[in-house]
């Protein structure tokens, strides 16, 4: 089987809301770049990446030397074409070959009949839990409706997304409001939900000494996950670990095996978030997944605002790690659709099915990628680290200029770019 042809398309999936962290926003939706690798048998392979839009899809249709009359079954041929250690030092393309890899997967899993959780060693569970992900948000311009920004706000939208899709656990994206603001949202969560579990990221935005302050205040509390990324570095998140009883965990400085064996040498972050683009594929994760199981360092799965073709490939990797033991992050429930037949996979009790079919066992809808490729032709992409509400900011770390909680935020529509 040898791939005869890449193809690439960038979208605009529309969101609920314009949502807010510590770097800027999503403005109404999310850009994602999907690609298809056909073959010489006629299987099509599904992959995906996100943001970048054009530029995202530039860099793609640029491997395609690299990519065609390439065996799909070749998979560390594949990561040393793209990601040669000291040749990738001037070109990191490990998010482009995550997209390439999940189709190769996709091929191969079609090619054998079987899925890729099969593939991968076989499937430990049929569904993978998530906790909800809960973003301070901007209202929406023509109804007004769907503002996320103070405490009793925040935890009527937890209520909400509890009551639809079954959560039993909440992450709170931070580092959008002052420490104290958003810690007593966290508080009002743990208050409201004391059966479930909780866990808060401000995207490494905090000092070290308001990171252990914000520990400290929480660390009574039994329901906590982790503290994630409280502020950056692994010899910052070591010494809040060294202040604070949680287990600190990271999607920010441990995304790569350099640095996981750093920490495994000296460690700064209990609990390694493995994201299937960030590492550079599904097989990475599970390689890394290896390494700390072997090392006692506990894992989760991240969310990097995937459609349904890279929610797939979460998917099949938490059916197959014996050590998963978090529920997943999920952007999934803030869009409104998706590209894949069928639409949206829904939630039950919170967790979502593997699907079973062979590869990813997902297909594209070609109406729906259309609609969608339309849209982002329309109304193009955004700046990820600028807030539409905030013009002339910008983001920092460690965040000194923090959004003001008690300010009513202007309506935001999904076309504010």
């Amino acid at each position: 089987m040898k791939i005869t042809d890449l193809r690439v398309h960038t979208v605009a999936v529309p969101i609920e809301a314009t949502i807010r962290h510590s770097n800027g926003a999503h403005h109404g939706r999310f850009i994602r770049t999907i690609v298809e690798l056909e073959t010489d048998s006629g299987l099509v392979g599904l992959g995906e990446m996100g943001g970048g839009g054009a530029s995202a899809q530039a860099s793609l249709e640029a491997l395609r030397p690299y990519v065609i009359g390439h065996d799909p079954f070749r998979f560390e041929t594949l990561w040393a074409k793209l990601n040669n250690p000291t040749a990738s030092l001037y070109n990191d393309r490990r998010q482009q070959h995550a997209a390439l890899e999940f189709a190769c997967l996709d091929l191969v899993g079609k090619h054998l009949g079987i899925s890729v959780s099969e593939l991968l060693g076989g499937r430990l569970r049929d569904d993978v839990p998530f906790a909800s992900y809960l973003f301070y948000r901007y209202a929406d311009a023509a109804t007004g409706a769907s503002e996320v920004r103070t405490v009793d706000s925040v935890v009527a939208h937890a209520a909400e997304l509890k009551k639809a899709h079954g959560f039993a656990s909440h992450k709170l994206k931070g580092g959008v409001f002052p420490p104290q603001h958003e810690l007593d949202c966290y508080l009002a969560l743990a208050e409201a939900f004391p059966e479930d579990q909780l866990r808060y990221d401000p995207n490494a935005v905090l000092t070290v000494r308001e990171s252990i302050e914000f520990g400290r205040a929480i660390q009574h509390l039994t329901t906590n996950d982790y503290f994630e990324d409280p502020t950056w570095g692994l010899n910052g998140m070591r010494q809040v670990g060294a202040e604070v009883p949680l287990r600190m965990a990271t999607n920010t400085v441990v995304v790569g095996f350099e640095q996981l064996a750093t920490n495994v040498r000296d460690p700064a972050c209990d609990v390694i978030l493995l994201d299937t683009t960030f590492w550079g594929g599904v097989r990475r994760c599970i390689k890394a997944a290896a390494v700390c199981e072997t090392m006692q360092t506990e894992i989760a799965v991240h969310s990097s605002g995937e459609l349904g073709i890279q929610l797939a490939t979460m998917l099949h990797l938490g059916a197959v790690l014996p050590n998963l033991t978090f529920s997943a992050d999920a952007h999934y429930h803030h869009l409104v659709d998706d590209v894949i037949v069928g639409g949206k996979m829904e939630y039950v009790d919170g967790a979502i099915a593997v699907p079973t079919g062979p590869g990813l066992g997902v297909e594209l809808d070609h109406d729906r990628l259309a609609e969608w490729k339309s849209l982002y032709d329309e109304i193009g992409g955004y700046a990820y680290d600028q807030d539409p509400g905030r013009p002339g900011w910008v983001p920092m770390v460690p965040q000194t200029s923090f959004a003001d909680p008690a300010r009513e935020t202007a309506p935001r529509s999904m076309r504010d770019s």
